[in-house]
């Protein structure tokens, strides 16, 4: 079932979430949920939090062409980031037609648990890394534009209220 996805700014986008402690069938049901909407929106990755769920879960797939390999994190988190930076333009189903240049850590070795209970453990780089810092940065309340400038995050802030604004009139 597609979720509607929030559009910042909104108070949930900044909230820390909480651990996921059993993986209930409801929380695997979301996450078949995320992906969904995900592909549907079109993203490559969405968060808990960006449907309104306050649970330490991400899902994603770089692949923009061939078939999907879609990655359900729950808890994720990074182990250990690379020195070596890599600077890519970021977007955010939750901040719609806005993009901007960050610059992250090139590669990453992420633990999560997956949608079977089983931890796993995986390095990430490219694309991949990239999307998965920016999905368990929304888990930690952090928007892609937190990592620009005053002048531009406000100007981007603005731009999503009154699209925001657009969509409630419909």
């Amino acid at each position: 079932m597609i979720k509607p996805i929030l559009i910042h700014p909104d108070p949930r986008l900044k909230k820390v979430c909480a651990p996921v402690s059993d993986l209930s069938d409801d929380l695997r049901n979301l996450a078949k949920d995320m992906l969904e909407t995900m592909y549907d929106a079109p993203g490559i990755g969405l968060a808990a939090p960006q449907v309104g769920v306050l649970d330490r879960l991400i899902v994603m797939d770089c692949i923009k062409d061939g078939d999907p390999e879609p990655v359900v994190m729950f808890n994720p988190e990074v182990l250990s980031s690379s020195e070596d930076l890599n600077v890519y333009e970021e977007g955010c189903l939750s901040i719609p037609e806005q993009f901007a240049e960050v610059t992250r850590p090139e590669s990453v070795r992420v633990g999560w648990i997956d949608m079977e209970g089983n931890p796993q453990e995986k390095d990430f780089d490219g694309l991949w890394a990239t999307c998965v810092q920016h999905e368990i940065d929304h888990l930690n309340g952090k928007l892609f534009i937190d990592y620009l400038g005053p002048m531009k995050r406000q100007m981007m802030t603005r731009k999503s209220q009154k699209m925001k604004r657009e969509l409630a009139r419909g």
